[in-house]
């Protein structure tokens, strides 16, 4: 393979970018800094196949990333391969307002041949290539420059890797029949939906025991506003405002903007200045959340009381040995949330009662919950068998 100097010039990049999209598919990572930023800053943009691999800077001065944006975006003959690649999409997303399509994820790859639950890269690069990993340079700064040859190495070694992990995923997906298995959730990762920061929606995100429209009313508003002062002043909003507090602030109005500085986890300073009163017009003039914005009844956790708490246990315990059985990540088959409103008796809108999930877990799932199922301990192993087995024996 052809590892290519750091490229910093708009050419260089075009050339590289025509040369990939005449592929396949291509291998992609970053690298960013977000700790003290409500906006990713990225610093370094990894990018490969089979053939050939290079790191992008994309701080270089006048340097055009057009290209690489509209191979990763709008070019649906390649298909773009991540590693646990949520953040990735979202830088991408950020640029473009669009995300990369089509797209393989190896971590949601390795969970469906049963290679863990959420594998990271370097195991599972041990795992199938037989390679360790050099991390001593994870913890570099990436936004400070010049990057020296062992930081450029070790950026650009995730996407060589990558590019030799995928071939070798996708073989044995085919040879499992699984492939189709991992589709949605390919499709779930791409969609733009997932990274839209939409102001209004953020309040969906802050946990509060409330359901009282005007409390919650408050929180949407509130929220709102967080999320537009961090966008502006480019601060995580758990620094500008954490969650705890804002839902205080909804449930619990203050009066006026002085009795801000008895908040728990506001600056004392938010009593008298301009932020502290920006908050509080929204406070102030906040609308009771309409209706049909109201959280339904459906969408809340089922109250399962003590005996279905007992039967999703059990569930659970099903779903292990079931995963085991298969050798397939169990978190992909089903979650706890499911499991628990399976137990407490909802049939609609749940995966594991449909399509795969259905033949390798849900069936047996509904039997257990319908008194079909057993557990029996054989040969030292906890076993699964159907009741009416037991009756023929």
């Amino acid at each position: 393979m052809q590892i290519h100097p750091l490229i910093t010039d708009s050419d260089a990049l075009a050339d590289l970018c025509a040369r990939l999209s005449a592929g396949d598919f291509v291998a992609v990572d970053t690298e960013f800094m977000r700790e003290s930023t409500y906006w990713p800053d990225l610093c370094l943009i990894q990018i490969g196949n089979a053939e050939e691999a290079a790191a992008v800077d994309p701080k270089a001065d006048d340097i055009d990333l057009a290209p690489l944006l509209d191979m990763l975006v709008d070019n649906e003959d390649v298909l773009k391969v991540f590693h646990a690649g949520g953040q990735d999409v979202e830088i991408v997303y950020n640029l473009t307002n669009k995300t990369p399509h089509p797209i393989f994820d190896t971590q949601i790859a390795a969970m469906a041949l049963g290679l863990g639950e959420q594998i990271g890269y370097s195991n599972l690069v041990d795992a199938l290539l037989g390679h360790s990993l050099d991390k001593g340079a994870r913890f570099t700064d990436w936004a400070r420059r010049p990057l020296d040859k062992r930081q450029l190495d070790y950026a650009i070694g995730d996407v060589t890797h990558l590019a030799e992990l995928f071939p070798k995923m996708l073989d044995r997906l085919r040879e499992t029949g699984r492939g189709a298995w991992i589709n949605a959730e390919m499709e779930r990762l791409a969609d733009p939906a997932n990274y839209a920061n939409e102001p209004s929606d953020s309040w969906k995100r802050v946990r509060i025991q409330s359901r009282k429209a005007d409390v919650l009313g408050r929180l949407k508003a509130i929220a709102a506003w967080r999320e537009c002062e961090a966008q502006d002043k480019n601060l995580p909003r758990g620094r500008l405002l954490r969650d705890e507090a804002l839902a205080d602030i909804a449930s619990h109005p203050p009066k006026n903007q002085k009795a801000l500085a008895k908040i728990r986890g506001l600056p004392s300073s938010w009593a008298s200045n301009d932020i502290g009163a920006r908050l509080m017009q929204v406070v102030q003039h906040a609308e009771p959340l309409p209706e049909d914005e109201l959280p339904s009844r459906r969408n809340r956790k089922p109250g399962l009381g003590k005996e279905g708490a007992l039967v999703a246990d059990l569930l659970k315990l099903l779903l292990k040995i079931r995963s085991r059985e298969i050798g397939v990540a169990s978190r992909l088959i089903a979650k706890a949330d499911e499991l628990e409103q399976l137990a407490a008796g909802v049939r609609e809108d749940i995966r594991l009662l449909d399509g795969w999930r259905f033949e390798e877990f849900g069936r047996d799932a509904l039997d257990l919950v319908e008194g079909r199922v057993a557990f029996a301990v054989r040969d030292g192993k906890l076993k699964v068998t159907h009741t009416e087995e037991e009756d023929a024996e």
